[in-house]
């Protein structure tokens, strides 16, 4: 099996490297757009440089691993697609919900396989979340509680094309409160704060976020965001039923510390990015499109679902402009 790899950053570079040892991905071949960087980790990867995107596919691959910035994802899905190749893609498919729409339609119309990269579906605290709610060891279900906060905030540059603070972060807490339950959602209210860093402030983006979101059988989620945590980075997720509650993202890393005489001690390695805290759940995704290409197992997160959870954060982005709930019913759908 031969895999393209497009974008050699921070995320793609470590997607080239857990290809590279795994032992049914066969061989690699980069491109990015600066050639330059594809042939400097193909060098040490031992994998393949290609001197141009185009030449991915007119060199020949068997899959196609987009890793690229957002705003060439929509276009390398589609043209895999048509070409009848399988294609694992970072999130988000395109900045905005009406050329995701597009890219599915295309997707659908051509038969294309299609796996979109939500890799806390592959944490194993998550996992196990998961499992106790849908077995009924929480009983019935009637609070979430989701956290993401990044230690520090992006470049500049980075904000002017991400999309924002709900598409971009948040995406993946609404991804787990679906996930997680199996519930829809069916309502938002979410607010948002850019007193931060003036970058947020000049990109139309804020680096506080909070929302509620309603389920389709009343249990109600809250949401919180923040690209401004200065005590590491914090990714938790908390369920309560009648009959118990969990935790997911508690261990001794999480950056918060208890103000209780008999309190847990800070962690003393808070965690400090997303890459160091769900690296497994990053090979294992991967891994799951290697056996998704080889017909050896199920795809675990196609484009609907990742649809569904962007269709969320679009409707919180709405909901922060007009300051008003917003129903799912009202954005377009497949």
């Amino acid at each position: 099996m031969r895999i393209g790899l497009i974008g050699t950053g921070r995320i793609g570079s470590f997607h080239a490297a857990s290809l590279a040892r795994h032992r049914d991905a066969g061989s690699l071949l980069l491109a990015d757009a600066e050639p330059g960087r594809a042939a400097r980790l193909a060098d040490r990867l031992g994998a393949t440089a290609a001197p141009s995107v185009d030449q991915v596919f007119t060199w020949g691959v068997d899959a196609l691993v987009v890793a690229c910035s957002t705003a060439g994802h929509a276009d390398l899905v589609v043209r895999a697609a048509r070409g009848g190749l399988p294609v694992f893609c970072e999130k988000p498919l395109a900045p905005d919900l009406a050329r995701t729409l597009a890219v599915l339609r295309e997707v659908t119309a051509v038969g294309g396989v299609l796996q979109v990269g939500f890799m806390r579906r592959f944490d194993p605290g998550y996992r196990t979340a998961r499992e106790l709610v849908r077995s009924g060891a929480l009983g019935r279900l009637h609070t979430v509680r989701t956290m993401t906060a990044d230690a520090a905030p992006p470049p500049a540059a980075y904000l002017a094309s991400s999309g924002g603070l709900y598409r971009d972060c948040l995406v993946h807490d609404f991804d787990m409160a679906r996930w997680v339950t199996g519930r829809e959602v069916t309502e938002v209210y979410a607010a948002g704060s850019d007193a931060g860093p003036a970058a947020f402030r000049e990109n139309g983006d804020i680096d506080t976020a909070a929302a509620v979101l309603t389920l389709d059988d009343g249990t109600l989620v809250t949401s919180t965001g923040s690209r401004c945590n200065g005590a590491g980075y914090d990714v938790r997720m908390e369920l309560a039923g009648e009959l118990d509650q969990i935790s997911c993202g508690l261990d001794d890393r999480t950056p918060i510390a208890s103000t209780e005489p008999h309190g847990p001690p800070p962690a003393g390695k808070p965690w400090t990015g997303f890459l160091e805290r769900f690296a497994p759940a990053y090979e294992a995704e991967l891994a799951a499109f290697v056996r998704l290409v080889r017909g050896e197992g199920a795809n675990p997160c196609d484009g609907r679902e990742a649809l569904a959870a962007f269709r969320v954060a679009e409707a919180c982005e709405l909901s922060r402009r007009e300051r008003r709930p917003v129903r799912l019913a009202e954005l377009p759908d497949l």
